[in-house]
């Protein structure tokens, strides 16, 4: 099929966001070792691993985006089709003009939410069967925007989409229905002048208490706190100069120390409570343009979808071992 663009940060590689943060001094927060690629995938067939759900036997809930797919990867590394988004006729899609599924979620009972950003009336939220079946769209979404990020509140009932171009959180019930504009406001919008390279709020997680956003083009962090009503605080920024971060992952459930994917760099960032951050992993050890990251105990799953590079789409396995309590 033909080359289409990186989906969630085209153009990454030309954002002026500055040089890092001072990292921390060596001892200090998780080290994050024994790097290994479990997985490779076929960047001929559309298969660039965008996004990751982490299923309780260990295995990687996968969406290759410009496939349309949803696959299980096992611990073993081998790979199963959950699910195929269906083909949309004419797609404009902004950023990449290809209809491609991005964000996804998994429910305690199986379930799975994706995103899929088309710029037609299939742009929204599509359910996906517990074990695969037929995905079926249960919210719309504008088609002139891109979501992006994805994360399912279970307790509220509710989930919660980046939208990378309208620069908005959307906040839609479980069951599905009519979205609501969540959060808004320059911290989350686009800030490159080029229409290709515009993407602002780009990776979601829901993590103690808040909606957390990654916006590339601005290279933060941000915090939104939910409040008790289910509204949104006011956004805090946490953690700045993350040049072309993606998607994110917390490395404990109770510390708000983050592994972020800086996509343009082919690296992940260990980013500290104090917003402090510095490279834990590279190219050298397998990555390709690494778009997401999940953890589940001391392992870390890391998506590469190989956009810029064209080279080697993977998901890579690493361990993380608390060095602090800092």
């Amino acid at each position: 099929m033909p080359r289409v663009p990186r989906p969630a940060v085209v153009a990454a590689a030309v954002l002026a966001l500055g040089t890092l943060a001072a990292a921390p001094a060596a001892g200090d927060g998780p080290a994050v070792t024994a790097p290994r690629v479990a997985a490779h995938f076929d960047l001929a067939r559309g298969q660039s691993p965008e996004n990751i759900a982490l299923a309780p036997d260990g295995s990687a809930v996968l969406t290759l985006s410009n496939a349309r797919q949803v696959v299980d990867v096992n611990c073993h590394g081998r790979t199963r089709l959950l699910a195929t988004l269906p083909a949309v006729a004419n797609p404009h899609t902004p950023v990449v003009g290809a209809a491609v599924v991005l964000g996804i979620a998994r429910a305690q009972d199986g379930t799975l939410f994706v995103n899929y950003a088309t710029g037609t009336a299939a742009t929204g939220i599509w359910r996906i069967p517990a074990h695969g079946g037929k995905p079926r769209q249960i919210a719309q979404l504008p088609p002139a925007g891109f979501p992006n990020g994805l994360a399912l509140d279970e307790r509220r009932g509710v989930l919660y989409a980046a939208d990378s171009v309208l620069g908005t959180v959307w906040r839609v019930p479980r069951a599905g229905g009519e979205p609501t504009a969540w959060a808004t406001g320059a911290a989350l919008e686009p800030r490159n002048p080029r229409p290709a390279a515009k993407v602002g709020a780009n990776g979601l997680r829901l993590h103690r208490g808040a909606v957390w956003v990654s916006n590339t083009n601005a290279g933060t962090l941000l915090r939104v706190p939910v409040r008790e009503n289910g509204s949104a605080g006011a956004i805090e920024t946490r953690a700045t100069r993350l040049y072309a971060i993606d998607d994110f992952g917390f490395t404990e459930r109770h510390r708000d120390t983050v592994l972020a994917a800086m996509t343009g760099g082919s690296e992940v960032e260990l980013v500290r409570p104090d917003g402090t951050h510095h490279v834990v992993l590279t190219a050298a050890d397998g990555l390709s343009n690494p778009t997401s990251v999940a953890v589940r105990g001391r392992t870390v799953y890391v998506t590469s979808a190989a956009y810029f590079t064209q080279r080697d789409p993977n998901l890579l396995l690493a361990r993380v071992q608390q060095r602090d309590r800092g």
